[in-house]
Parts: structure tokens; C-alpha cells; sequence
């Protein structure tokens, strides 16, 4: 029997999966989108993962990230739930040696991460501009008329890149339109709009961070040429884009799944079986105080497994699975 280990990165954007050995070889891995339903697209990961496992193979230990982690670490019976920056961390380390900076642009967030040997010294994310992240790409893509597979092919064309004011989404799409009008051509405009998002994440996410080579870039955008050329012409730093570049924070949460069950004489997974569970989630107001909390409960087959939502903890005690209390 080979145990292995199952890492769920869940965000807005996509819902990725993993899975590693013990000597962290990736023998599976998924990349799926959300679509606002967290829960079912994580089922139907598992379903896709279930023929794919290698045969004598048993899942030894679950790790959960991403913005939707405690919802999924509860519904899957997660043995860790940990936060995005540590998962990519770990991932990064194991890709590439000696890494001191990751970069990571995702769909609706980006962040940027720094390590020296090895250990997380610093972080900052940006959740607030959509400027810097890859769901203002997809809607630029959307509205010239380019799938977005070919947005980086084109950027790299570029003989003469336009400035694009790229500090807000909105300034940035007026000024693609001026400068359409004004007759550039589009690889010149989607080279500039590369640019322009580059240099957004650098003064925001980046600002007053030291970064040095071995620099990674993980998340989605990873795929896109035109945004990794840009981040090398601005950083004059050569920038490394590892095969599983768009699901790394799902590898690094089954590295911490592995490591966290060493310990532990069973895993508190539920099973490969529960992706044809049925889950209900539900609301109601707590009128305990003025704050009037809004209180959310998630079960299983008509069974209360946690709730979360209340500002003073008061209906925090109720066990959210084998191993895990949601906090």
C-alpha cells in the first residue's frame, strides 16, 4: 500500500488539486474553475481524481488553502487548513532550490512572497485593486475579441509598447481605448497593458520589498509570456516558471498535509467517497447582541458539521470535523 497525500488550493478563480508521495514526486494534479461553488467543483476534482490515483495508493493526509479553505477543510475533513502564503512557500522551496522571492498572480488576488533559506520573512498581498490580477486581464481579453491563451504570443510581438496607465482597472481600460483610437496596434497596446499590470503589482504588492534572484512566478497568470517578459524587463532578473506553476499552493498544501499526519495515527479525511455526498449550507441572524451577526451552518446528509460567521465565537464550538475546530 502507497499512502499519499491530497492538497486542495480553493480560491474565487479556480479550485486546484494535488497529489504527492512521500518524497514529494506530484503524481496527480487538476485545475479546475470555481464558478461560486466551492464545495461541488472540489467534489468533482475528487470524482476526476478517484481513476486517476495510482493503483495500491490509500490518501494518508489532506492540507487545505486558499480563500475558501476553512469552508472546504471542514466539508473534506482536512487534517491542516493553512493560509495561501505558507502553501506557496513550501511549493516554490521544493521547485525551485535556493528560491528568495515568489511572485504570485492569481485571479482575483496577487501576492508576493520573500524567503531566505528557506524560511517565509516577509509577504504582502493585494485583494483590493483589480488592476494587478488576472481577472482584469481576462475581461480586457474578452473585449478585444482575443482568447486569452494568445494574449502573451502577442505581447511578445510587440515592436513599440504603449504607456498604459495601469494604476486602476478603470483608468487602465480608458487609456486602451484612447490609444486604440489613436490607431497603435494591438500587440503594441496588450504589450503596454503587460506593463502596466507589472508595474502596478511592483509599487503596490512589491513596495519596499527586496527582491533577489531565484525568482518564481506562480498562479494562472504564470502562463501568460507578455506578463513574465515584463516582470524580467522591469526586475532584470531572469524569472522561472515551473511546470505546475498554476497549481503550486495545492502542492504545498499536500507537502503540509504530509508533514502534519506524521504524527497522527489516521487521517481525518472523509473520504474519496464524499464527492457524491450531499452538502447543504444555510444562514440565519444571531440576535444576541446588537451586532446581529449572520451566522452560516454547513452540513452533511442533514448532519450539522460546523458554523462560523459570529464575531464572539459564541457558535464556534461546535466540532467543524474529525481533528479540526473552525476558527
Amino acid at each position: 500500500m502507497m499512502k499519499i497525500y491530497l492538497g486542495l488550493d480553493v480560491g474565487s478563480v479556480s479550485t486546484n488539486l494535488a497529489l504527492v508521495d512521500k518524497d514529494n514526486r506530484v503524481l496527480f494534479s487538476e485545475y479546475l474553475r470555481t464558478r461560486g461553488q466551492p464545495i461541488k467543483v472540489v467534489q468533482e476534482g475528487l470524482g476526476i481524481m478517484a481513476s486517476k490515483m495510482p493503483a495500491g495508493s490509500v490518501i494518508a493526509g489532506v492540507g487545505v488553502t486558499g480563500s475558501a479553505r476553512n469552508l472546504v477543510g471542514v466539508a473534506v475533513g482536512a487534517d491542516v487548513i493553512k493560509n495561501e502564503i505558507t502553501a506557496h512557500a513550501m511549493a516554490a522551496d521544493l521547485f525551485v532550490p535556493g528560491v528568495q522571492t515568489v511572485l504570485e498572480v492569481g485571479g482575483q488576488d496577487s501576492k508576493i512572497i520573500v524567503l531566505r533559506h528557506g524560511v517565509v520573512v516577509d509577504f504582502a498581498m493585494n485583494t483590493v485593486c483589480a488592476a494587478g490580477t488576472g481577472s482584469f486581464l481576462d475581461h480586457q481579453a474578452a473585449r478585444l475579441g482575443i482568447p486569452i491563451e494568445e494574449f502573451g504570443a502577442l505581447a511578445l510581438k510587440s515592436k513599440h509598447p504603449v504607456h498604459i496607465a495601469g494604476r486602476c482597472s478603470v483608468f487602465a481600460e480608458s487609456d486602451m481605448v484612447h490609444k486604440q483610437q489613436m490607431g497603435h496596434g494591438i500587440e503594441d497596446i496588450i504589450s503596454g497593458l503587460c506593463d502596466a499590470l507589472v508595474r502596478n503589482y511592483l509599487n503596490n504588492v512589491g513596495k519596499g520589498k527586496e527582491i533577489l534572484a531565484p525568482v518564481a512566478f506562480q498562479g494562472g497568470v504564470a502562463a501568460n509570456a507578455g506578463i513574465r517578459a515584463a516582470f524580467e524587463k522591469a526586475l532584470d532578473l531572469e524569472v522561472v516558471v515551473t511546470e505546475y506553476y498554476h497549481v503550486m499552493g495545492a502542492i504545498g498544501a499536500a507537502i503540509l498535509a504530509r508533514l502534519a499526519v506524521e504524527d497522527k495515527a489516521a487521517t481525518s479525511f472523509r473520504g474519496v467517497a464524499l464527492s457524491e455526498l450531499e452538502y447543504q449550507t444555510g444562514t440565519f441572524e444571531c440576535d444576541g447582541c446588537p451586532n446581529i451577526c449572520e451566522v452560516v451552518n454547513l452540513s452533511l446528509d442533514g448532519k450539522l458539521l460546523a458554523r462560523w460567521g459570529g464575531r464572539c465565537g459564541r457558535w464556534d464550538q461546535l466540532p467543524a470535523g474529525p481533528g479540526i475546530v473552525v476558527k
